[in-house]
């Protein structure tokens, strides 16, 4: 998009002698840009999966005395609470077992 700026200014805002180097210096910060946003959309793996969700906050969907179901990030999954839950309290998952998350009582 910067490039095409820089072309637009060669074309119709310059003088002649301007425009070679105008595509140059708008060149340049294109390039430049395109690699800042690279290396920083590089710089961290992404983060997937169940075990992204420790530490997460919730919400009981049902009771969970001891297993039941329970909202995390928009997604319902089974959970046990060894403390037990009532639906619609908040939670706080504290780890993962398979597919079952373990939760604890939230704030």
């Amino acid at each position: 998009m910067i490039f095409l700026i820089g072309v637009l200014l060669a074309v119709f805002v310059t003088p002649d002698a301007w425009d070679v180097p105008v595509l140059i210096g708008f060149g340049i910060l294109e390039i430049t840009e395109t690699t800042f946003w690279w290396r920083r959309s590089r710089r961290a793996a992404p983060k997937v999966g169940a075990e992204t969700l420790i530490g997460a906050t919730g919400i009981a969907v049902t009771d969970c005395r001891p297993a039941g179901t329970v909202r995390v990030r928009g997604e319902v999954w089974q959970a046990r609470c060894d403390a037990g839950v009532s639906a619609g309290q908040p939670l706080r998952v504290s780890g993962r077992d398979c597919l079952t998350l373990l939760v604890e009582p939230g704030e």
